[in-house]
């Protein structure tokens, strides 16, 4: 057992040969002087893509704050505090459960000074700590000296000696780094002078024009996602076959079994390897931006959809995938040559050889990746799913025994390809759905869309049982204990999505079903009166802007216009909920299906708001007078999406959905808005500081 363990530790540092001491923040320092005998130190952090680091005005409970501590000299006094001069974004914080302001990619601070000499060095620390979607470094603290060079005046030099009382001299020259926290969740809407097309006072701004949300979908998610399909992948009749044949080579064409041990880890590490240069290679191809753009991209869901349904048909033996044979000729060729370029290029033609059944779940793997929008998450993706692959191989070549414990190949094989077919087809359909509703085509409403899933996995339950079989099957003499669970879960998830024809909420798939605003037979709005809203009623008789094409859910009387919404506001007099989503939008889905359902919160959404709702991948063309081009990113907005999206990263400096905002009638934000967060007590306690926030606004004009 300890030669286990410790082979296993083994394999796990190899793995984590990626893992490095991260520094992902470079300080640097400089000084200009302003005038006279003033002058500024700039103190300027350039951050690591993926990382944010934390302003100076933090609540307690929190992460460190950014502070700064100036030694004391007889040169110089400082002249107020340091200031921020990149605006820190501001958001709900999953990790800390609190609202945040951080800086991504570069923050600058500047500290003026009152030079008493010619020239002075100021010296001092900072402190800081990062964190990122998956972890959070250790504060660490930095000593700096800037130099900074002046005209002083006469009397200053020689006056005011150098403070002596340590606990006066802290008390001057610390930054307050512990505001309130009514302070760090203030909106700041003097980030920006200028006001957008639709007349709302932008948050902050961001040189680099980036995303400024928080990810709610860690990268580990997606390694964890790729493991699993790793392990899926084990299962294929492509790989699972090659386990005996390989630790067969490295065992048999070995001197000693320490020599086939060593092999058997680099061939394992080779594995991890190449799939990781190859997500790499998808996130260098594509790009950030590409990457964040891919989930509300009604093209790109398009792509998927008919990638998805190939791999599916491939899964059901229409076809093979495969890459040219010369490929893996001519790795195999490399491969006899031994060593460790041999290992390498053996691992290699392994790769090619099973592209047949890992090229589906590779393909469905990176359209995940993609879509959640991680800049990593093609690479992170392919690391899991090659640890997966690798561990297999390197285990059976450390205990060749295990092997008689393997079960046989057979056609069982060939069941776990179709089975991941039927599941690939109806996950194909969900970006149709997208599309769909993005050019408002009307082919997939929400009850098109659950009878084509109840088909699909009832057929998949009849398949299982034996009673549909593809052409490369085998004969089923009897149905396993497996295949029977696996029948009876395919069946009931069919008969669980059945009351969803006449309006169930069916909570459990609503991230994937299209809206319930698509759905032609809605019983429970008949039956329950949620079509009604007596608050909002008079709206209800007025002919509202896209209300042909967009429909809230629950029978909220929602606005989709920003203008029109907000002149409505100013009528009754009600606060406004700015709700920034997609169709394509999966948590989206889920706020509205598990958290405005309740009835405390759909009851403050229909009676103490105005709700707008902008969607932001809608291809509706504007009319040629309300087209304009973009002042943000300099492009022609053309679509009521392009417009909303514009409208979101100009003013809030984010493009992630969903995103709710309170605001008032003059457009600007009540509290700090939230993302997705499906805290329900959370959701209620944002809308009820919204409306007090308004309520005290009104009650200060007065």
């Amino acid at each position: 057992m300890k030669r286990v363990l410790v082979m296993l530790a083994m394999l796990i540092s190899s793995i984590a040969v990626y893992a490095q001491i991260e520094t992902p923040v470079t300080w640097s320092y400089s000084s200009k002087n302003t005038k006279g005998d003033e002058a500024v130190l700039i103190l300027t952090a350039k951050i690591d893509g993926g990382w944010h680091m934390y302003s100076q005005f933090i609540a307690d409970g929190g992460p460190v704050p950014t502070s700064f501590k100036f030694t004391p000299s007889k040169d110089y006094e400082l002249v107020g505090k340091v200031d921020e001069k990149t605006p820190a974004h501001k958001g709900f914080d999953q990790t800390f459960q609190m609202n945040i302001a951080y800086f991504e990619g570069k923050a600058v601070f500047e500290q003026k000074i009152r030079l008493k000499v010619p020239s002075a060095k100021i010296s001092g620390k900072l402190e800081y700590m990062v964190c990122n979607d998956q972890q959070c470094l250790p504060p660490e603290e930095v000593e700096f000296t800037i130099s900074a060079t002046g005209t002083p005046k006469t009397a200053d030099a020689t006056v005011a000696p150098a403070v002596t009382d340590p606990k006066t001299a802290q008390a001057t020259t610390k930054v307050d780094s512990t505001s309130t926290a009514a302070h760090a969740t203030t909106v700041d809407t003097a980030a920006n002078d200028t006001v957008s097309k639709s007349g709302v006072t932008p948050i902050t701004t961001h040189e680099n024009g980036g995303p400024t949300e928080i990810k709610s979908a860690s990268t580990w998610g997606i390694f964890i996602e790729g493991f699993l399909f790793g392990f899926v992948a084990l299962l294929m009749p492509c790989i699972f076959p090659m386990i005996p044949l390989t630790v067969s080579f490295f065992t048999k064409r070995s001197p000693s079994r320490a020599a086939g041990i060593r092999k058997a880890i680099i061939f394992g590490l080779a594995i991890i390897g190449i799939y990781v240069i190859f997500g790499l290679g998808i996130t260098i191809a594509l790009g950030e931006d590409a990457l964040n753009q891919l989930a509300s991209n009604a093209i790109a869901n398009l792509i998927f959809f008919v990638v998805l349904v190939v791999f599916a048909a491939s899964f059901f033996g229409a076809f093979e995938i495969t890459l040219p044979s010369s490929w893996a000729t001519k790795a195999d060729e490399k491969a006899d040559k031994g060593g460790i370029l041999g290992i390498f290029f053996m691992a290699l033609a392994l790769a090619l050889a099973s592209f047949s059944c890992t090229g589906p779940l590779i393909g469905n793997l990176l359209v995940e990746a993609a879509r959640k929008g991680q800049y990593l998450g093609p690479a992170m993706g392919m690391l899991g799913f090659s640890t997966s692959l690798a561990i297999p191989f390197t285990l059976f070549a450390i205990f060749p025994s295990w092997l008689q414990n393997l079960p046989k190949s057979g056609g069982w094989l060939n069941s776990v390809k179709v089975t991941l077919g039927f599941i690939e087809l109806a996950f194909a359909l969900k970006f149709l759905s997208n599309v769909d509703l993005a050019y408002h085509w009307g082919i997939l409403d929400r009850e098109v869309f659950l009878v084509l899933w109840i088909v699909i996995f009832t057929m998949l339950g009849f398949y299982l049982l034996g009673k549909l079989k593809f052409s490369h099957d085998s004969d089923l003499h009897y149905v396993s204990v497996p295949r029977l669970f696996l029948s009876l879960t395919s069946f009931a998830f069919a008969i669980y999505m059945i009351p969803g024809l006449w309006g169930a909420p069916l909570k459990s798939i609503s991230a994937f079903a299209p809206p319930m605003g698509t759905q032609d037979f809605d019983l429970s709005v008949l039956t329950v009166g949620g079509g009604s809203n007596n608050n909002n009623q008079a709206s209800a008789h007025t002919a509202k802007k896209y209300a042909g094409i967009f429909h809230a859910p629950h029978g909220i009387d929602a606005f989709f216009d920003y203008e029109e919404g907000l002149a409505y506001a100013k009528k009754v007099g009600k606060p406004v909920m700015v709700d920034f989503t997609g169709h394509s939008c999966v948590n989206c889905r889920k706020m509205e299906a598990n958290v405005w359902s309740n009835p405390d919160v759909l009851q403050r959404l229909k009676g103490d708001y105005v709700l707008i709702s902008l969607y932001v991948d809608d291809r509706t063309e504007l009319p040629e007078s309300e087209q304009y081009v973009s002042k943000t990113t300099g492009k022609k907005i053309t679509t009521v999406g392009k417009k909303w999206s514009d409208l979101q990263a100009s003013t809030y400096n984010t493009n992630s959905q969903p995103y709710y905002v309170l605001i008032d009638h003059a457009g600007k934000a009540l509290v700090q808005p939230q993302a997705y967060n499906p805290d329900i007590q959370n959701y209620v306690r944002f809308l009820d500081s919204g409306k007090q926030a308004f309520e005290n606004q009104k009650l200060t004009m007065k």
